[in-house]
């Protein structure tokens, strides 16, 4: 009795079993269960969607800006997509305008400022890095401080500064006032990009008879090429596309930069926004190879200053 009593109980053990496993083959038929983490098909769809949303907002104003700049003055605020193609916007703004004077203004300042500005920012960046000297940690909070201040604050002692010296209407006051600007974060951005070279490198540069300048200049240098490029495109958009000191320090159709010359077509006096947004697209030109240019160190350069300070 007791053989048959352990053979129904082995039977209803294997029955048991395999509807388990059969559970368990039917659940994996219907999909295998989501880690942790990890997102429905759902989830991954409306993610997708939101992101493509977000990416047809971010592009559909230059997209239109492009446009509007080929249509004549009649079809400016019409939805129509380049019904009556014309390239008269841009051959007025070339060559009826001073839009070539601004554009050889605005690229003597911005040379000018992003040499002047890589050079005092990498130096700065350095010794705050290397060296302990009295007076720095007053220097690195001037330097942070200094990046708490507005702008439009700035404007009327800078400009109270700039005429006592008798710099208005000259490029070498933009040239100043963009560099105040552009330093201080450029310079703190250098250093936490110098903390992360090894000191190393500086100690066989002076082992093998260099001087300080020469230690940085041959082997820092070439190492910190990704926060260069960095603290160089900063400092070319700064000085680009910067319009409240340039429109403030700087008057006569000959002495203005880009930003300034954009101004003439939309003020209270003339409405010529065809003719605007063709000066608007020779203006993103030069910004845009700037950028495709330094643009495989820009990751590299803002991770690499990000990570010690």
């Amino acid at each position: 009795m007791a053989t048959v009593d352990s053979a129904h109980a082995s039977d209803r053990s294997d029955r048991s079993d395999r509807s388990d496993r059969s559970d368990r083959s039917g659940r994996s038929g219907r999909g295998r269960p989501r880690r942790r983490g990890e997102r429905s098909r759902r989830a991954s769809v409306g993610l997708h969607l939101a992101l493509l949303l977000a990416a047809v907002i971010a592009v559909f104003p230059p997209f239109w800006l492009l446009v509007t700049s080929f249509k004549p003055k009649s079809d400016t605020f019409t939805l129509s997509f380049l019904s009556d193609f014309t390239l008269d916007n841009y051959d007025h703004v070339i060559n009826d305008t001073e839009f070539l004077t601004w554009f050889g203004n605005s690229v003597l300042i911005v040379v000018v400022t992003t040499v002047v500005g890589v050079l005092i920012s990498a130096t700065t960046g350095y010794a705050l890095s290397r060296f302990r000297f009295p007076g720095m940690r007053p220097l690195m909070w001037t330097l942070l401080i200094t990046q708490m201040f507005p702008m439009a604050v700035l404007i009327v002692p800078l400009y109270n500064l700039m005429s006592r010296y008798g710099l208005l209407n000259q490029p070498v006051a933009l040239i100043v006032t963009y560099l105040t600007i552009a330093v201080p974060f450029c310079a703190w951005m250098m250093k936490g990009f110098f903390d992360t070279i090894p000191v190393s490198i500086d100690e066989s540069g002076r082992v093998d008879g260099l001087s300080p300048f020469g230690t940085f200049w041959r082997l820092v240098m070439p190492l910190a090429r990704p926060g260069l490029a960095v603290t160089g495109f900063y400092t070319f958009v700064t000085a680009w596309a910067e319009v409240a000191y340039a429109t403030a320090f700087l008057t006569g159709e000959t002495n203005l930069t880009l930003a300034g010359g954009l101004q003439t077509f939309v003020n209270q006096h003339t409405q010529d926004w065809h003719l605007m947004t063709a000066a608007a697209v020779l203006i993103a030109v030069p910004a845009t190879l700037v950028f495709g240019y330094a643009q495989r160190h820009l990751q590299s350069g803002l991770t690499a200053g990000a990570t010690k300070s």
